[in-house]
């Protein structure tokens, strides 16, 4: 099992498609996180992503930001939110397993 310290949420809409539909879009940029090797979890609001460090996931995330650019969209609005936490390796199951047992 991989040392995961870093899980963020990244959300990526093109703007002025013409179309309230994104799907196709944001399907375009799940296939870039995809071929980066990143462990992500396509969620209705936004793709968790899971990596050992940080600049994977910023790498990525500018890739898929740049694939749509790439398409011809000429207004792209990412939403990136990071838990970078150092002091033990945990992933995203971990974070919603605490939240459970809180209840």
């Amino acid at each position: 099992m991989k040392k995961v310290t870093v899980i963020a949420e990244f959300s990526i809409i093109p703007v002025g498609t013409g179309d309230t539909s994104i799907g196709n879009y944001v399907a375009e940029a799940i296939k870039v996180l995809e071929k980066e090797g990143l462990d992500i979890e396509v969620t209705p609001m936004g793709t968790i992503i899971e990596s050992e460090n940080l600049s994977d996931i910023l790498r990525a995330v500018e890739r898929a930001h740049q694939a749509l650019v790439n398409k011809g969209i000429r207004r792209v609005v990412s939403t990136l939110k990071i838990d970078d936490r150092r002091d033990k390796p945990r992933r995203k199951e971990d974070k919603v397993k605490r939240v459970k047992i809180g209840r």
